[in-house]
């Protein structure tokens, strides 16, 4: 995996330092404060979803969540915290090995 879509935060720190660190070459965050956000789409080269649950509204939580399903992307709900995050990369990883 190589692109990611962040969404929620208003700002992420060392967290896209964290990622890159972790392989990721594109981060692309979206906040998620403007109400036409919603009318976002993921861009098709994003590989990977992840939605900060404690920093983004419901409606587009939701929206976003069916956006990732009909493209088929993996999409992930984290809280804004490395270890968080850090555990679905984990998992993630695992499961890669696995399959």
């Amino acid at each position: 995996m190589s692109s990611l879509l962040v969404v929620g935060a208003d700002h992420l720190g060392n967290i896209t330092d964290k990622l890159m660190s972790s392989g990721f070459k594109e981060i692309i965050h979206l906040d998620g404060r403007k109400v036409n956000m919603v009318k976002r789409g993921i861009p098709e080269h994003i590989d990977l979803v992840l939605v900060m649950i404690d920093y983004v509204n419901h409606n587009l939580a939701k929206v976003i969540k069916q956006k990732a399903k009909s493209q088929e992307k993996p999409i992930y709900f984290v809280k804004r915290s490395w270890s968080s995050i850090h555990l679905v990369l984990q998992k993630i990883e695992v499961t890669k090995r696995d399959n």
